[in-house]
């Protein structure tokens, strides 16, 4: 009996025409965009930080990674760092400047996608400290601000040398809504400078994108946003 013989392969047939290496490029470079444009959309979206209101918790051209499973999926805590639209009069300006050209339509693009992060364009950062029922006040005999009257040790984040407050204020945080205030509260236009706005100082919880919860950039200063759980642990919940 004689061995049949496997027709040897051309070298033509070995060779990955150019034509299909470019279509197989196309089809992954397209999914990984298609994955970041949903990762962003869905779940995880970065941000820079535009100014010192949050320090020293986070510096200027920090990058951050925002959840956005919060607040849909997740509750929000007291104590959270939380991306969000402003409600309105916030900024009271354009923070960066409206640009043109190719450069500009390419970061659009990528910004869109997810590839780069978000600017703070009609976003700010603060962190939680009222959540809705809760009545915020600052300052008792002894200069700390409270929450449904148990006085806050605010030292975990708030920078150094910073008071609690360099204004009194007493708020009753509405139904969906939040009171946010800056880790640096003398760089920090947050609710107090708000209290004469349309919404009062309050932000609804609809504006919120997400918590931050890590420091990606710089390296050096990489790590987790931990929420101070222990900060709030003493506040009754109910009102």
């Amino acid at each position: 009996m004689s061995e049949q013989q496997i027709p040897a392969e051309s070298e033509e047939e070995h060779t990955p025409k150019k034509g299909s290496i470019l279509r197989e490029t196309a089809i992954i470079l397209v999914s990984a965009l298609v994955l970041s444009w949903l990762l962003k959309t869905f779940l995880v979206q970065a941000f820079y930080i535009p100014s010192g209101s949050m320090e020293d918790t986070l510096q200027e051209n920090d990058r951050i990674l925002v959840s956005k499973m919060v607040p849909d999926v997740f509750d929000i805590h007291h104590g959270d760092i939380v991306v969000f639209k402003d409600p309105g009069g916030w900024l009271g300006y354009n923070v960066y400047e409206e640009d043109t050209g190719p450069q500009a339509a390419l970061r659009k693009g990528l910004t869109f996608i997810g590839i780069l992060p978000q600017d703070a364009g009609s976003h700010l950062v603060k962190r939680v400290i009222g959540m809705p029922g809760d009545t915020v006040k600052c300052c008792d005999a002894d200069g700390k601000l409270t929450v449904n009257g148990v006085a806050i040790d605010e030292t975990a984040y708030l920078k150094e040398g910073e008071a609690p407050s360099h204004m009194d204020f007493e708020v009753e945080v509405p139904e969906n809504a939040l009171w946010l205030m800056g880790d640096n509260r003398s760089g920090s236009a947050d609710s107090r400078a708000n209290l004469g706005g349309p919404g009062g100082g309050f932000v609804p919880i609809d504006n919120v994108v997400g918590t931050a919860f890590v420091k990606v950039w710089p390296w050096e200063r990489a790590g987790w946003l931990k929420n101070p759980g222990d900060v709030f642990e003493d506040v009754p919940k109910d009102q």
